[in-house]
């Protein structure tokens, strides 16, 4: 097939989209697909086995014509379009078939992010209740879009119940879960040997949290629970809009929190090995990355018992699942993490059900998914 895959971010940026379609893509080619690739962003195009073209950010009407106009041609070359984000400015080729991968509620974000509704606004809720006028109409164009593909896939069954309250047919949405290639996160060192390089303690509890610093990842609430537990150390890994309000907040455990800023996607694994622990106190996942990759290095993962994160959690047996929001229940969580031999049990069954999440499954799935739409 001549497949043309349109998303808004793609390597090296950071995110759950740009790490599955650097993976995905060559495995593409590599079954004999033909692949072009669009996104938005400034780093270079050249460095990747098949053609990428990158929308520059410039001035924003701008930066969506000149999207929209690449979109048009990419979707007339193809025999398949690819789409991996709601909201990207499309038009032309109607009659392409396609197929879209859904990571999330584009309207929730977007309102969240415009301050059309409070930072701390639950998804779920958001699914139920009305708001505004313009809120409400990016609920419908999201809604929408989803109902105008052909075959809509979602990486947990948690999306899959919302997309199709948005009133997608239920035969149309596909749960393939996330996955990643094992090799890259297989512990090669122990917890304590990994440590030496980035300079930690190695007798010390280190909390690692990754992610955009954005408010429903709820790092706000990790910061305060460390600081009512004296002898953890919290590692911030990302970067975002909340970085600055972050650091104020987190001046009083003074060096017991270490913001690290953007981190290259290659240097996390060996970050995630050196850690007890990761911690995603998130408002909403769909279905984490990070929380595999932690996993697959072997680490026992805290998790918000929200979204997407109880399809890889089990609770006491390879991590540790907290109701949210609910910062009592956040601090009782990290004081019993490093109770008698709770870390090193659930670390030692971090590899426990990952056989749901292994790559040539999510691949094998995919190229399924997208021949028979495209045999339409």
């Amino acid at each position: 097939m001549r497949i043309f895959v349109a998303s808004g971010i793609f390597h090296p940026d950071s995110g759950g989209p740009a790490t599955y379609l650097y993976r995905l893509l060559p495995d593409l080619l590599a079954r004999g697909h033909e692949v072009h690739a669009l996104a938005y962003g400034n780093a270079p195009t050249a460095d990747y086995p098949y053609p990428l073209t990158r929308i520059p950010f410039t001035f924003t009407p701008i930066r969506l014509v000149r999207y929209a106009n690449a979109y048009r041609a990419g979707a007339a070359w193809a025999d398949l379009v690819y789409i991996n984000s709601l909201g990207l400015p499309r038009y032309g080729a109607a009659s392409r078939p396609r197929v879209m991968k859904i990571v999330g509620d584009y309207a929730w974000e977007r309102a969240v992010n415009k301050g059309m509704i409070a930072p701390t606004e639950d998804i779920d809720a958001f699914q139920r209740r009305r708001y505004t006028p313009i809120v409400e109409f990016l609920k419908a164009a999201r809604a929408r879009e989803a109902r105008h593909v052909d075959r809509v896939i979602v990486p947990s069954a948690y999306l899959r119940d919302m997309v199709v309250g948005w009133g997608v047919e239920p035969s149309s949405v596909q749960v393939i879960y996330n996955a990643l290639d094992a090799g890259v996160y297989a512990p090669r060192l122990s917890r304590s040997d990994a440590r030496d390089p980035l300079g930690w303690q190695r007798d010390s509890h280190y909390m690692l949290t990754a992610g955009r610093l954005t408010a429903w990842k709820g790092i706000n609430y990790v910061i305060d629970a460390v600081g009512q537990v004296p002898d953890l150390r919290l590692v911030i890994a990302g970067d975002g809009p909340q970085l600055e309000t972050l650091r104020a907040r987190a001046a009083p455990l003074n060096d017991r929190a270490i913001f690290l800023g953007k981190v290259p996607h290659e240097r996390m694994a060996l970050l995630l090995r050196a850690a007890d622990y990761l911690i995603l106190y998130s408002g909403y996942e769909g279905l984490s990355h990070t929380i595999l990759e932690a996993l697959y290095a072997g680490t026992p993962v805290i998790a918000s018992r929200r979204g997407g994160n109880p399809e890889l959690i089990r609770d006491g047996e390879n991590g540790l699942l907290v109701d949210h929001p609910n910062p009592e229940a956040l601090v009782g969580a990290l004081r019993r993490a490093f109770e008698g031999d709770l870390q090193a049990r659930l670390a030692a069954n971090t590899a426990h059900g990952l056989e749901r999440f292994a790559w040539s499954d999510l691949l094998d799935q995919t190229i399924r998914t997208l021949t028979e739409v495209a045999g339409r």
